[in-house]
């Protein structure tokens, strides 16, 4: 390990991702109570995001990789993931992309409905407890 990577303080990187995971977390259910579907969700996904970002850094001792990926996240962090929770951190991936570019937008506002929404949101929320239990 380099001088300069033995004096950053993977602590306080660490603890930065799970305080924005958090704050990103109320802003996702404020979202979703008021009805902005499309965006609770993509911001359901930097809660995960943020949250796997901080395990990285707290088992490699290195800063997180700037990708949006869950699952290739995940994997980095070499945590024992099963099928059902690949498959939702793979759809929940797809709400970065599907809120933020044009071309996807339209789309994916007509499939996040109310109830569409309640289900990722409740799915969030449990990966959001399975990461958090890795910390």
């Amino acid at each position: 390990m380099s001088e300069e990577e033995k004096s950053i303080n993977y602590i306080k990187i660490k603890e930065h991702w799970m305080e924005s995971s958090e704050s990103d977390f109320n802003t996702m259910l404020n979202l979703y109570k008021s009805g902005d579907y499309h965006w609770s969700l993509f911001i359901g996904h930097l809660v995960l995001e943020r949250l796997l970002k901080a395990v990285y850094v707290e088992i490699n001792k290195k800063h997180a990789p700037y990708l949006h990926d869950l699952m290739r996240l995940a994997k980095y962090c070499d945590i024992e993931i099963s099928e059902i929770h690949k498959e939702w951190l793979d759809t929940i991936t797809t709400f970065n992309i599907n809120a933020r570019y044009e071309s996807y937008k339209k789309e994916f506002y007509k499939k996040c409905t109310k109830i569409y929404a309640e289900e990722w949101v409740d799915k969030i929320k449990i990966l959001r407890e399975w990461i958090k239990n890795k910390l």
